[in-house]
């Protein structure tokens, strides 16, 4: 079973997310089902070094797995991390709560020149660590209902088969492993409090390391590809400009999290108003994981077996 886990959905322009910073290689993998004129094939240019270098600037734990080559250092975690990481980052600490299930979390305003503050958490929990597993609280809509109670509808629209192309572009046999999974997904909130349901689609892919660590990413899509979306009305877009989360083993069982967000709502909401309401959520995430995580009973249990 896979111990690292690196979630990420990453916008791809300081805009709105549209494909212009990553747009420097041509992959072309296997879409089955895609709706795309009679073609099983979708064209994706993604510069996938540069997706990866951003995660590690911002999250020192993801750094750390994907560059560390001693499994010591790797499995100290977050207690491991030199205090001089992120330095060219600015961070404000928002909340200090050790035994808590995020027992810190920090935002640095401005980063890439988009109003909406990045937001980074962080978390030492007790029970597996099943990376695989954790993934499922962002692309399963049950286990997204767990702790998200505006979701609407979430899930894999497309899965991409032809993998060694991918493997490739990316330059296999660096520091980002072997991948095994990739896919288009789409999500969509509920209308509430006056704000009208939002919608995502986005392109993930797992990586696998010889060491059992993996990472799963994303990445928002360019409006190229809308006509992928889901028939029916269309909504408001909402952009993860850059989202990671890197869980690491630090003992036979406990391990850590660092989660990174940078998502704007969309339709021109304030980040004063929305930042608040993130930050309440994804703590509701932290909740829902640390109870299942060391219970290791129930789904978690199944999944493992």
């Amino acid at each position: 079973m896979k111990t690292t886990l690196i979630i990420s959905l990453f916008s791809l322009n300081a805009a709105y997310g549209y494909v212009t910073d990553f747009s420097r290689r041509n992959v072309v993998p296997y879409v089955k089902g895609s709706r795309r004129a009679r073609s099983d094939e979708i064209g994706f240019n993604f510069d996938y070094e540069n997706l990866f270098q951003k995660i590690q600037e911002v999250s020192p734990l993801a750094k750390m797995t994907m560059q560390e080559p001693d499994e010591e250092t790797r499995r100290s975690g977050l207690a491991g991390l030199d205090g001089s990481a992120s330095c060219s980052l600015k961070w404000k600490t928002v909340e200090k709560k050790k035994g808590s299930a995020v027992t810190q979390i920090e935002r640095c305003d401005g980063y890439n020149n988009i109003k909406a503050p990045l937001l980074r958490f962080r978390a030492e929990l007790s029970g597996p660590c099943v990376g695989e597993y954790f993934g499922q609280y962002i692309l399963d809509l049950e286990a997204r209902k767990k702790w998200d109670s505006q979701v609407a509808n979430v899930y894999e629209m497309h899965q991409i088969d032809d993998l060694d192309a991918v493997n490739i572009a990316m330059g296999f046999g660096r520091h980002y492993g072997d991948l095994t999974r990739m896919g288009i997904g789409y999500g969509q909130t509920k209308a509430g409090l006056g704000i009208s349901p939002r919608e995502q689609m986005f392109l993930y892919g797992m990586q696998d390391f010889p060491d059992g660590s993996c990472v799963l990413w994303g990445a928002e899509m360019d409006d190229e590809y809308n006509h992928l979306l889901p028939e029916g009305t269309r909504h408001t877009r909402s952009r993860s400009h850059l989202f990671s989360a890197t869980l690491i083993p630090t003992g036979p069982d406990t391990f850590d999290i660092e989660y990174v967000l940078q998502l704007e709502i969309g339709g021109g909401m304030p980040s004063f108003l929305t930042t608040p309401v993130v930050i309440d959520t994804v703590k509701s995430l932290f909740n829902t994981a640390k109870a299942e995580f060391a219970s290791k009973g129930g789904e978690l249990a199944s999944f493992i077996a």
